[in-house]
């Protein structure tokens, strides 16, 4: 059986590889999506990879996981920190949601150590950059495994 995974970047992840590659690594975008395809491919996933610098499509996205009963992977970038609507949107989520990070935030700047999204979170996998977004895909797996 293949699993449909949503997996949703939040605001600048499009600009990988150009912003502050001493934090985030020097892969681009577009080479992280082909890392998460591939590794999804490996996996036996179908994998829909979304980034938007937009707070309320990232809700609707939600929303539609939610309605389709998709796992999600999420980077919610700086959202991270203060939104309680995708927060509660992803409260909505009837399956896995994993929570990802490239860097670690809990040893960055003091505003970054609380997370609005943790609660409604199965899991968080933070400070291993891109393969913070494989081992998310690996995780996730075994969870699914375990629920058939």
């Amino acid at each position: 059986m293949v699993h449909r995974v949503l997996v949703i970047n939040g605001p600048n992840l499009n600009r990988l590889g150009s912003r502050e590659p001493d934090v985030y690594g020097t892969l681009s975008y577009s080479e992280l999506t082909g890392a998460i395809s591939e590794k999804a491919l490996e996996l036996g996933f179908e994998v829909d990879i979304r980034q938007s610098n937009n707070e309320s499509e990232i809700i609707d996205w939600l929303h539609f996981a939610a309605d389709s009963q998709l796992p999600v992977i999420m980077n919610p970038a700086a959202f991270t920190h203060y939104s309680y609507a995708i927060a509660d949107a992803c409260a909505m989520l009837g399956e896995p949601l994993i929570e990802v990070h490239i860097s670690n935030p809990g040893a960055r700047e003091e505003f970054r150590h609380h997370s609005v999204v943790t609660p409604s979170a199965t899991g968080v996998i933070a400070g291993f950059g891109v393969d913070s977004y494989l081992l998310a895909l690996q995780a996730l797996s075994r969870l699914l495994l375990s629920k058939a």
